[in-house]
């Protein structure tokens, strides 16, 4: 998904962010890592009921928008949250840390 054109807070920018939070798999994952930041993918993929490959393939998606960050561990990569924007909505949603 390639970004919207226009300044930072237009609802293009709005409507592209809920497109993205739209995803089930992708809210899943984002949610999961508000509640326990650092989970490598494996982790990630379990809480979503998805399979490691399609959950990298939804972090890649998330790590493209700058919403997470992927840290490695040895052999194992990391993931948090990191956008404020969406920290805020997930809290707004009742998810609390």
């Amino acid at each position: 998904m390639s970004k919207p054109v226009g300044p930072p807070g237009t609802l293009d920018e709005w409507g592209h962010r809920f497109e993205l939070l739209a995803d089930p798999t992708r809210l899943r994952l984002l949610t999961h890592m508000h509640l326990h930041p650092g989970c490598p993918v494996n982790e990630l993929a379990d809480a979503a009921g998805i399979t490691q490959t399609a959950a990298s393939q939804a972090l890649r998606v998330l790590r493209e928008q700058n919403w997470v960050r992927a840290t490695r561990d040895g052999r194992l990569s990391r993931y948090e949250l990191i956008d404020g924007g969406v920290h805020h909505i997930l809290h707004f949603m009742g998810h609390q840390h």
